[in-house]
């Protein structure tokens, strides 16, 4: 996928995402990254929200509220760049963000609602871009950032934890 977005879009930080992205469509790639992760999230037990597979790791639980924060972050910063908003944006420290997001007190409906609700507003803000809002970039934590970059990372970096949880948590 990253053939779609060239390299000065984006900081290399966020090849990794981009790379999982296997759509070349964003809205296609949003719309089927969150039926299969949300089939996934169906398939665990509640007991295993809790896990984490080391001390001072991340639940399963705390990853997809991390998953829905980033994801709520990002949309806005692909709104704002879309409009034109040339306003340098701040980072976000995730690791600030999971302590203090409850995840675990959460059942899995709850997240899953939580994370369809979000990712149904991206699916519906990335529908309204036109090319050429798709190719704007801004600036957020310091770097440039293209939206249709940002719609590669989401479902990207849904796909990377995703992966995560199956090869370390199961």
């Amino acid at each position: 996928m990253l053939a779609q977005v060239k390299e000065e879009e984006f900081n290399p930080y966020y090849r990794t995402y981009i790379s999982k992205a296997e759509y070349p469509d964003i809205v296609e790639g949003l719309q089927k990254s969150k039926k299969e992760f949300i089939d996934f999230m169906n398939s665990l037990q509640r007991e295993k929200l809790t896990y984490a597979y080391a001390e001072g790791k991340w639940t399963i639980a705390e990853v997809l509220q991390h998953l829905i924060d980033t994801e709520r972050i990002f949309a806005y910063r692909a709104l704002r760049f879309a409009r034109n908003d040339k306003t340098p944006l701040m980072g976000f420290d995730q690791d600030a963000y999971v302590p203090n997001s409850n995840a675990n007190d959460y059942s899995n409906t709850e997240l899953i609602e939580d994370f369809e609700a979000v990712r149904n507003s991206s699916i519906t803000l990335f529908k309204g871009f036109d090319d050429e809002m798709l190719l704007k970039v801004g600036e957020a934590s310091g770097s440039p950032i293209s939206v249709r970059a940002v719609g590669y990372i989401l479902a990207g970096h849904q796909k990377h934890h995703l992966e995560v949880i199956k090869e370390r948590y199961l």
